[in-house]
């Protein structure tokens, strides 16, 4: 077995990655991983002949289970949404991307999408961690069955299930290509302008008839408490929010989980996040099908401010 230093430098990275994938909350990921090595120094695994990383993981999915419980278990004020994480070009530093293809469902890139990362958030915890174990990091029923404590019969009954509950995810899903990057930006750059000159025939022009928003505020800033359904309603609640505010003060396009993002901040008022995530997710028509919207300032932790 490696010293903590050791077997920090040679598989942090990766169980963050893991733990994120699972929890979708950067400060999680920073905790599960600190618990897990600490478990490898203290209660070292029994055979020292075998490679450590099947064990680390073991841990650290079980740790995720719990923690995704407990958090379930508390109320959460309107929708939740994943923290953002900065990116860069592909992504493969700041997520534990190593390497960015596998043999898996869902290659390791798409796994952190805030789509994949929202359609997660059907699943019960152990499914969660099965589909992750299964279609993300490609490990065999036996192996996650024995991660979980479960039976294959178990495994394969609950990965089914998974699948049954993904299958809006799947029915849309688009893959990550440098084009619907391109296309990605222009849409958010085109939106921000509508926004900005509170255009409603443009900005709703942009809008999928089906587009869904959701926000998230933690309690702490104004954000719809509901998901905000439809290209009348979704553009209605953008414009209003355009008259109201300067949404655009200061802003700069990012990468966030592999995709284009806007960082957005205004000056603090009355329950107005001083700082914020936008990210949208385009259909094959270029049109917005989805908006996410990270306001809560917990949530913001892995991106940084914008530069004046």
């Amino acid at each position: 077995m490696a010293d903590g230093d050791g077997l920090a430098r040679e598989h942090r990275r990766y169980l963050w990655g893991l733990c994120y994938r699972l929890t979708g909350s950067a400060a999680d990921a920073d905790d599960l991983v600190q618990e897990t090595l600490l478990r490898a120094i203290e209660r070292p695994p029994a055979r020292t002949d075998e490679p450590v990383r099947p064990w680390l993981t073991r841990v650290a999915v079980n740790l995720g289970i719990d923690r995704l419980r407990a958090r379930r278990r508390r109320a959460y004020d309107g929708p939740w949404l994943p923290s953002p994480v900065e990116t860069d070009g592909d992504g493969v530093l700041e997520i534990g991307i190593e390497p960015v293809e596998t043999e898996g469902r869902y290659d390791l890139l798409e796994s952190v999408s805030m789509a994949f990362l929202v359609a997660l958030e059907a699943l019960t915890p152990r499914q969660r961690a099965i589909v992750l174990l299964c279609d993300v990091f490609d490990w065999s029923v036996k192996e996650a069955a024995d991660a979980l404590g479960m039976t294959e019969t178990a495994v394969k009954t609950m990965h089914h299930r998974a699948r049954r509950a993904l299958s809006a995810y799947e029915s849309s899903r688009t893959r990550r290509t440098p084009e619907l990057v391109e296309k990605t930006r222009e849409a958010l750059g085109r939106f921000l302008m509508a926004l900005g000159t509170t255009d409603g025939k443009a900005l709703e022009s942009m809008l999928d008839a089906e587009v869904r928003h959701l926000s998230d505020g933690g309690g702490e800033f104004f954000a719809a408490r509901l998901p905000i359904l439809g290209r009348d309603r979704v553009g209605r609640l953008f414009v209003g929010l355009g008259k109201r505010h300067n949404m655009g003060a200061q802003f700069a396009f990012r990468m966030v989980n592999g995709m284009p993002a806007v960082v957005l901040e205004h000056a603090p008022g009355r329950k107005l996040a001083p700082r914020s995530v936008l990210q949208c997710e385009i259909g094959e028509d270029g049109s917005i099908r989805a908006i996410y919207w990270v306001l809560a300032t917990k949530k913001l932790s892995a991106v940084g401010p914008v530069v004046s």
